[in-house]
């Protein structure tokens, strides 16, 4: 059988008592944990849930967050997480587009799951034990689901359109276990800190479940702080994470002054956006056993498709890392033709860890493919030895007078400024020149920064065309969950 269940249950039957879970003060062993999916999907087969239906999660993190998602596939169905951020019409788009027979919100998500339908409500009893949900309900038998069968469901986060239903089959999240298992050289005495939204494949899938996989340990934060994931590193003895690049720039600043022992601590993997060299080259002083380990990766691929090799980090600087064991990368132009290393185009991907398209949608389906490749939407270029840099996403380009101008290029440069904590930039409308390039900036507290003063710095190390045009100083980027700048929201707001 090829249900999560199922390494769960063998796992249970080999070491009952290894630990499987720590959340707040529940510590769940491999044995309680495999009880705790059969009851829990003894109580969704009680409510109907079967075969192919869609049992939708509006939850932050929790133990139960987790049982669920395993019972779900443990009777069939579909599990499909949404991100608890969204507005109740946001919401009620996925159910209905997605056909959710049952949405399961925690009791102070309610007003955001109003138009879903058929709704339960988690109290904190049932956050920290899902078997609480079932009033008794007899465990539930397996049904075994085959590679191809639909696993999951999970909603993009509609930077630019209407959110898109990612299918993920069972071989795809595998072979993505497989991946991780082998570039992360995971066992089962890895102690993965998991403070990321487990709705996010950051969280749930890179390396996320791949740790349970194997028999290692997940230390559940139901929200982020600094403080809260440095002491349970501490207290936990963890040695790996994944982190939203907000987090990493949190915990690095919070890491030197905490007194706390983080020499657990073997790996962070990051990503996200373009990684600023300083924090690759200062992440030590924070974390003296453990390297940044940066990735590329999208929804449509049950994320992480490149990670930085060890001891390649300051080399490779810039870079996201090559291709996983099971994945290959082009890059190609418009028309779908490959093009040579050094030479920059939209990344294409392929491989089993791949989606096979967007649920009921072939439209957008077939636009998303080069025959066989995968288009992620974001421009990069391969070097000779095959380690992929990005450039930008075919959106965020810039057009200024018949120039492109990549705005991650002139984010790097306005990065090296000591005053800058946070930028993003994006093209603007402009009257003559079509689109100009406008820098909203984010600057360290007590810090100024003048428009001519960014616009020397720039013009000293790029084109005059590439310097911005305007800047907007904020106190915060917006960004989805994995850490993206939702630069469709500061189009917006420098329209208005």
């Amino acid at each position: 059988m090829i249900n999560l269940s199922s390494f769960i249950d063998f796992h249970a039957g080999r070491s009952p008592e290894r630990l499987a879970i720590v959340f707040g003060e529940a510590r769940i062993g491999y044995g309680e944990l495999s009880r705790r999916v059969a009851l829990t999907a003894g109580w969704l087969g009680e409510r109907g849930i079967g075969e192919g239906d869609v049992v939708a999660v509006l939850m932050k993190n929790s133990a139960a967050f987790v049982e669920i998602a395993i019972a779900v596939g443990h009777v069939g169905g579909v599990f499909l997480p949404i991100n608890f951020r969204l507005s109740a019409d946001e919401v009620g788009y996925i159910a209905a587009n997605s056909g959710t027979k049952l949405l399961i919100a925690d009791e102070e998500l309610a007003a955001g799951a109003a138009l879903a339908g058929n709704v339960v409500l988690v109290d904190a009893a049932a956050r920290a034990d899902s078997t609480r949900l079932g009033n008794g309900a007899a465990p539930a038998p397996r049904v075994a689901r085959k590679p191809g069968d639909l696993f999951r469901l999970m909603y993009t986060s509609g930077t630019t359109d209407r959110p898109k239903g990612v299918m993920h089959s069972y071989e795809n999240f595998y072979w993505k276990c497989s991946d991780h298992i082998v570039a992360l050289e995971l066992n089962a005495g890895n102690r993965l800190l998991v403070t990321g939204p487990l709705y996010h494949v950051g969280a749930f899938d890179l390396p996320g479940m791949a740790v349970l996989w194997v028999g290692g340990m997940l230390c559940i934060l139901r929200d982020f702080s600094a403080e809260a994931a440095l002491a349970a590193i501490a207290r936990e003895r963890l040695d790996g994470a994944w982190l939203a690049p907000v987090m990493t720039s949190a915990m690095l600043a919070a890491a030197p002054t905490s007194g706390l022992d983080l020499t657990s601590l073997r790996w962070v993997v990051g990503g996200g956006e373009r990684t600023p060299e300083a924090r690759i080259r200062s992440f030590g002083e924070s974390f003296p056993r453990a390297r940044y380990v940066d990735a590329y990766g999208l929804t449509e691929t049950c994320s992480g498709d490149t990670l930085m090799e060890a001891g390649r980090e300051i080399e490779k600087i810039g870079s996201v890392g090559r291709a996983l064991a099971h994945v290959e990368i082009s890059i190609r132009d418009e028309e779908g033709r490959a093009l040579p290393a050094g030479e920059a185009g939209e990344i294409c991907l392929r491989g089993p860890k791949i989606t096979r398209g967007y649920w009921n949608d072939p439209a957008k389906t077939e636009a998303a493919f080069h025959g066989d490749w995968f288009r992620s939407g974001d421009m990069g270029y391969l070097d000779g030895d095959g380690f992929l840099f990005l450039t930008d996403r075919l959106k965020d380009m810039i057009i200024s007078g018949g120039e492109n101008i990549a705005s991650s290029e002139v984010e790097r440069v306005i990065f090296e400024l000591p005053q800058v904590r946070e930028v993003a930039v994006i093209g603007a409308p402009d009257e003559r020149w079509g689109e100009k390039p406008v820098a909203f900036v984010v600057l360290e507290p007590g810090a100024e920064l003048s428009l001519e003063a960014l616009r020397d710095h720039c013009r000293a190390r790029l084109a005059a065309f590439k310097a911005p045009r305007e800047i907007v100083l904020r106190e915060n980027l917006p960004r989805n969950p994995s850490g993206k700048v939702l630069k469709r929201l500061l189009r917006d707001e420098f329209r208005a």
